[in-house]
């Protein structure tokens, strides 16, 4: 996450008509299917919000009711799921944090060291713990989850470090925002204490974020990765939720849709789309470590705006034959589910002329959780075959999150558990 992306901007869809999106030459490999090439533009643009929902960000109050309703049955997958969750030491009422006054990720100016990792266990602890509560009524766990996140309101002031620090706010601070929003309301957490954790989130974590995505640190557009932009999106997409800031919401809807400057701009979060209904992903041709990260933090945009009534899941303005998170989510489960399967690649260049020629299979068969989300929504919901992400999810199926899947920060990437949340 530390190198620039290189990717190519295929087309900018300007408001007052409608754009064409490439889609690459028919495959010859043993994924293809076929399809007639490029189609215009024939979706309009989703609306904005002028009220927020809550809770509304990945979880809804129907998706807790169905937790609860289904893990108390014992039914499966969601207990397995659970189980998965208590068994994860994060979960645990007796967790203790450990908040800094400065978290550094990078090389600070100052010379102090990284310690973003102390964030990266805490945000999970407190999302796990807020799980536990909220479905099962745990006492112990929904006191812990404010404990953990007074703590860091009390103590923490600023993020430093060098650019990465932009990462530190973007991979962190929605989870935050996530586990406040499950404790929205209760009793223990005192109105004082909430607001100081709400200005919190609005001092240290959005200052950064909304920086990066405004200025891209004076680079062009295109010279980040993926998940250094769609992180901060949902980061600043999930403190406008917490905060009942419908400007900080519809921010992130623009920028998705018509004006973000980066690469989480519609226009740009696939580098190029094939007849097979896959959309190649941005980080491909990096790593696979990388390029998995992009279903998880995608998949958690669409569904904060889900829940806010806004569907990006669906929204497909180009007409293709899967929207954008399914056919990018198809993409890198196949290629990661199988060495023997095979995915078209587009070489692609970036604003910087930086060129990738084919894709990496570097870290290939890497394993993170984000495919339930994806899955439940695609194939259970909308009734819509995905082969690669179904079993995806299956292979990582009970999902578990933060500590489950190694002790540095890619483990902390995603706040996982989607066998719990999402499975219908």
């Amino acid at each position: 996450m530390k190198t620039k992306m290189n990717q190519i901007m295929l087309c900018i869809a300007f408001l007052s008509f409608g754009c064409s999106k490439p889609i690459a030459a028919e495959d010859t490999a043993n994924l293809s299917t076929g399809l007639a090439p490029g189609k215009q533009m024939v979706a309009t643009a989703l609306g904005r919000v002028t009220t927020v929902v809550h809770p509304g960000m990945l979880h809804s109050a129907a998706d807790f009711t169905r937790m609860t309703t289904k893990v108390n049955a014992g039914a499966q997958p969601w207990l397995d799921g659970w189980n998965k969750l208590v068994a994860n030491g994060r979960s645990a009422a007796t967790y203790v944090p450990r908040p800094v006054d400065t978290i550094v990720r990078g090389r600070a100016a100052s010379g102090r060291g990284e310690n973003y990792i102390l964030a990266c266990q805490d945000a999970a602890a407190a999302y796990q713990n807020a799980l536990r509560w909220k479905i099962k009524g745990d006492a112990a766990c929904g006191a812990n989850a404010v404990a953990i996140m007074n703590a860091w309101a009390v103590k923490c002031k600023y993020i430093d470090g060098d650019s990465n620090k932009q990462l530190a706010a973007g991979l962190q601070g929605y989870q935050w925002a996530n586990a406040a929003e499950i404790m929205r309301g209760y009793s223990g957490w005192s109105a004082a204490d909430f607001a100081a954790f709400k200005n919190f989130m609005l001092n240290v974590y959005y200052p950064v974020s909304s920086d990066f995505l405004n200025r891209h640190n004076n680079t062009c557009g295109t010279h980040y990765w993926l998940n250094w932009d769609m992180s901060n999106l949902c980061t600043v997409l999930a403190i406008g939720i917490l905060c009942d800031d419908v400007a900080k919401i519809n921010y992130a809807i623009d920028y998705y849709q018509h004006s973000g400057t980066g690469t989480a701009y519609i226009g740009r979060v696939t580098t190029a789309t094939y007849p097979n209904g896959m959309d190649q992903a941005q980080e491909a041709g990096r790593d696979q470590g990388h390029a998995t990260m992009e279903v998880p933090l995608f998949g958690t945009f669409c569904q904060m705006l889900y829940n806010q009534g806004q569907n990006f899941f669906d929204y497909n303005p180009w007409s293709h034959v899967n929207p954008p998170l399914l056919g990018v989510s198809e993409y890198i489960a196949a290629y990661n589910i199988n060495t023997t399967n095979t995915v078209p690649f587009t070489t692609y260049n970036n604003c910087e002329n930086s060129n990738q020629t084919v894709i990496s299979s570097g870290g290939r068969g890497n394993i993170r959780p984000g495919w339930e989300l994806v899955y439940n929504y695609y194939v259970k919901v909308k009734g819509k075959t995905a082969t690669y992400t179904t079993q995806f999810a299956e292979k990582v199926r009970p999902e578990g999150g933060g500590g489950d899947y190694g002790p540095n920060s890619g483990g902390y990437d995603q706040l996982g558990f989607g066998t719990l949340t999402f499975s219908r």
